[in-house]
């Protein structure tokens, strides 16, 4: 067995470059927070193929005093924290002390600096476990650190490194996200000697625009919400923004970029209802919190954080994020801007009405709620989703607003009309509920009447009351107003899987929203039924009443907005 003994202190740096430089990427990373924590109002990186031949990052922050330059290269010295009560409320990027140490120590590095009160700048060299001396050098305020040959003296770490797309690809990607953490400093990233993104200062909207897309920001939703010493602000993107990968899903605590357990599934519970399938949302946060309410010492990358109450945090987050992405179609900031300009009054909505009364009833009371289509007011003055024009195929509802021509799937937009109201009439303790003049008589196996019975309470708090008709017969006798119209054998054999299942207690609290929707998809109004002006137009005033309306309950989207300019560009007018 082999002594123990003292490493040298090149293998000791070397052995923490392991943990914090995995790759060029992480390199960029290191020094850009050095630059955000200097104060910098701009910053430049400069990368040769894709950051193994060099990543320079250049930024007109605070400088090193010149006597500091050589601690920059020792391990664990830093100025940004002094003791273990700073530690536990950081409020900077860097802290430990130990990255410049660490590159240097598997990379060759120069610092160019200079500070507000030197007279000129001055530079320092540093490549493995040699350190040159301090030398005079021309340069504005500021620091420029240089970073060549990652890796070249231990060349097995080299060959795991990519391609240079690839590893490029990773360095764009950290830049991008210290440029949306910091959208009143101006960036500017270039690659083999070509700029590839130049940011100026901007607001935090612009910013989002210039790396995320304006489709991005069109398709998002404002959030701004405050509890206590919390506060979480940003861009919620709505099911229209959804992506196929998670890759857009930037969340940032305090100004740090993190991948927080906590977070994300704060996030996916407040997603939950609104995308379909393995769609991932896309979102841009911000959530600022007491430095000393959460730990960032946790990882060596930083990119993970510890909450001191993380229950708290949770439900916060998950409340902010299903408010912000609850507005009623009348309230949607898509919806609302297409029918007035900034700062007009929104459009008076008409009273809703169900799809469950019939058709006559629509009619009496649409007569004097809608005027005729050759007596419609001008198109200023048309609500958010319009007044219905035609039924396409028995599937789609065509409306004209003030944007252009709306498209609304009838059967989706129901569906989730229905489940909004069954879920306030649940919460309430008030599903109201209709006496049946002929009792809808099924089927059911043993196992299913057993379960009826023994969930007698739970399908009477759903609003549905039955009755055993013979050994293998249910009869309903009474359904929620919502649903009587509906299926209401497949609906109730439905709930009943769920209750056989989970039992009553999960499927009215956990289960709850899974199984309000099945019971909504029954009650929907289906395809092909033909629809009087008078029904879409109240399904359409519905719609600009109801939470959630631009998605269905599976995540799809309910409908969408075709403006004059999209009709223009498809018959080249103009051109």
């Amino acid at each position: 067995m082999n002594p123990i003994r003292i490493l040298p202190e090149l293998l000791v740096s070397q052995i923490a470059a392991g943990e914090v430089v995995e790759r060029p990427a992480s390199v960029l990373k290191e020094l850009l927070e050095n630059s955000l924590d200097s104060g910098a109002g701009a910053i430049t990186v400069t990368l040769e193929e894709g950051g193994m031949r060099r990543v320079q990052v250049e930024d007109d922050g605070a400088g090193i005093e010149r006597d500091e330059l050589p601690l920059a290269l020792a391990r664990h010295a830093t100025s940004k924290i002094a003791s273990l009560d700073d530690l536990e409320g950081v409020a900077t990027m860097g802290f430990r002390g130990e990255a410049l140490a660490s590159i240097a120590s598997v990379a060759r590095l120069a610092i160019a600096s200079r500070t507000a009160s030197s007279p000129h700048g001055y530079a320092i060299r540093a490549e493995g476990a040699w350190i040159g001396e301090v030398a005079p050098t021309a340069r504005e305020r500021g620091t420029t650190v240089s970073v060549e040959d990652l890796y070249f003296n231990t060349p097995a770490r080299r060959k795991f490194l990519r391609t240079e797309a690839t590893e490029f690809g990773h360095c764009e990607e950290v830049f991008r996200r210290l440029a949306l953490a910091r959208p009143e400093i101006a960036f500017t990233l270039r690659h083999n000697g070509r700029i590839s993104l130049h940011l100026k200062a901007q607001p935090p909207g612009d910013r989002a625009a210039a790396l995320l897309g304006r489709e991005f920001l069109h398709a998002s939703l404002p959030l701004e919400a405050q509890a206590a010493s919390l506060r979480l602000h940003g861009l919620a993107g709505s099911p229209a923004a959804a992506r196929a990968r998670a890759d857009w899903q930037y969340f940032f605590v305090n100004g740090r970029f993190v991948r927080d357990r906590v977070l994300a599934h704060a996030a996916r519970e407040a997603y939950a209802e609104l995308l379909h399938g393995a769609r991932q949302p896309a979102y841009l946060l911000y959530l600022e919190i007491d430095p000393r309410a959460v730990d960032v010492n946790v990882h060596p990358a930083k990119t993970e954080v510890r909450f001191r109450d993380s229950r708290s945090v949770h439900q916060f987050v998950m409340g902010a994020l299903r408010r912000a992405l609850a507005p009623s179609a009348a309230e949607s900031p898509v919806a609302y801007a297409a029918v007035a300009p900034a700062g007009a009054p929104g459009p008076a909505l008409q009273p809703a009405l169900s799809l469950a009364q019939p058709a006559a009833a629509y009619q009496a009371f649409m007569a004097s709620a809608i005027p005729p289509i050759a007596a419609m007011p001008a198109a200023g003055q048309a609500p958010p989703l319009g007044y219905a024009l035609a039924q396409l195929h028995g599937v789609y509802i065509l409306a004209q607003n003030a944007a252009g021509l709306v498209l609304v799937d009838m059967h989706a937009a129901h569906e989730r009309i229905v489940m909004e109201k069954l879920r306030t009439d649940l919460a309430d303790g008030s599903v109201q509920r209709q006496a049946l003049l002929v009792p809808a008589v099924f089927r059911a196996d043993t196992l299913d009447v057993a379960t009826a019975e023994d969930n007698r309470g739970a399908l009477e708090r759903l609003g549905i009351e039955f009755t055993v008709a013979g050994p293998n017969e249910l009869a309903v006798r009474t359904a929620p107003v919502l649903l009587a119209s509906g299926d209401l054998p497949a609906l109730v054999r439905d709930v009943l899987a769920e209750l056989r299942e989970f039992g009553a207690a999960q499927a009215l609290t956990a289960r709850r929203d899974a199984l309000l929707a099945d019971m909504a998809c029954h009650a929907a109004v289906r395809a092909n039924r033909q629809l009087t002006l008078a029904e879409m137009n109240a399904l359409l005033r519905e719609m600009e009443q109801t939470e959630r309306a631009g998605s269905c309950n599976h995540g799809r989207p309910t409908w969408y907005q075709l403006t004059l300019a999209d009709l223009d560009k498809l018959f080249l007018r103009g051109r």
